[in-house]
């Protein structure tokens, strides 16, 4: 078992409707924008697909779609957001007969936080489970996973064989590098400082700037691995902005508001999550535009 998985893999929004349906059409239709930038990969069922608030159905059928659509063209890491490890097995099970590359999971995200211990034999059991490389997602803020753990996590269970690092704490992000097991991989989702990111040796990107602007993104990491780094400082800039913008706590529905900006219909956030704020638009529209120069 092999993680070949490098570069901008974008968390996929989930199109809603009014009344809360999956639009499946608009879902293809992001897919399609998406790969037609370029991307190395695609994430369905993320944070900014809001993934958790999926049934396990809705769960399979936008996996379902998703191995249609980009038809081998690029990997499919399907994420997977669950409190328990038994959720989290059949989540996994269920989506087994399709080209999936790689699993992102969370640590359990409700109230009650595992010990290392638990944390451990839920990752164990999963990895057993399924024969399909495991990513934590490491983002829940009372279920944080120190490097060590983390480390410790990839070193002795064959199945985990990545981590993608949330949070914004860059220096977390660099010891998980510098300890990181041969033949695992460590993705930034610190979305402040992916050209940081990428120039410290992060083996890609799963965040939610690149769910908004993947073809940005795409840019930077060609960018800084020509070793262009005065361009992509110059990006940097423009992306920071661009977050600042759109980081609120209905972030999903600011990233789908800037994927509508790109001509890529990306409906509505499921409820209660609000749309975006009328006064926000106009910031979002701004640097919006000031950062989609560095497309091409």
């Amino acid at each position: 078992m092999k993680l070949e998985l490098s570069g901008v893999i974008p968390p996929l929004v989930t199109p809603f409707t009014a009344d809360g349906e999956i639009n499946e059409a608009a879902f293809r239709a992001v897919i399609r924008f998406n790969l037609s930038k370029g991307v190395h990969g695609v994430c369905p069922g993320g944070s900014s697909g809001e993934g958790h608030t999926l049934t396990l159905e809705e769960f399979v059928r936008i996996m379902e779609i998703t191995a249609e659509e980009v038809d081998g063209a690029v990997p499919i890491v399907a994420g997977i957001i669950s409190n328990s490890t038994r959720d989290a097995i059949n989540r996994a099970k269920a989506i087994a007969h399709l080209p999936v590359a790689a699993l992102q999971v969370t640590p359990v995200h409700y109230l009650f936080k595992p010990d290392e211990a638990a944390t451990f034999r839920h990752f164990k059991a999963l990895t057993e489970a399924v024969d399909i490389p495991v990513i934590i997602y490491n983002v829940v803020p009372w279920n944080y996973c120190t490097p060590a753990q983390l480390i410790r996590l990839m070193s002795e269970l064959p199945g985990v064989m990545g981590v993608k690092q949330s949070q914004g704490d860059l220096k977390l992000m660099a010891d998980l590098l510098l300890g990181v097991p041969e033949g695992c991989k460590i993705y930034s989702a610190i979305d402040a400082l992916l050209y940081s990111s990428f120039a410290l040796g992060a083996h890609g990107t799963i965040a939610a700037t690149p769910a908004a602007i993947p073809g940005v993104c795409v840019a930077l990491w060609n960018t800084v691995q020509a070793g262009d780094h005065l361009r992509a400082f110059e990006m940097h800039k423009a992306m920071l902005a661009f977050w600042n913008a759109i980081a609120t706590d209905n972030l999903p529905a600011n990233i789908k508001t800037a994927l509508t900006l790109q001509g890529c219909d990306a409906g509505l956030p499921r409820a209660p999550m609000p749309p975006t704020e009328e006064a926000r638009l106009s910031t979002i529209r701004r640097t919006l535009d000031a950062v989609l120069k560095y497309e091409a």
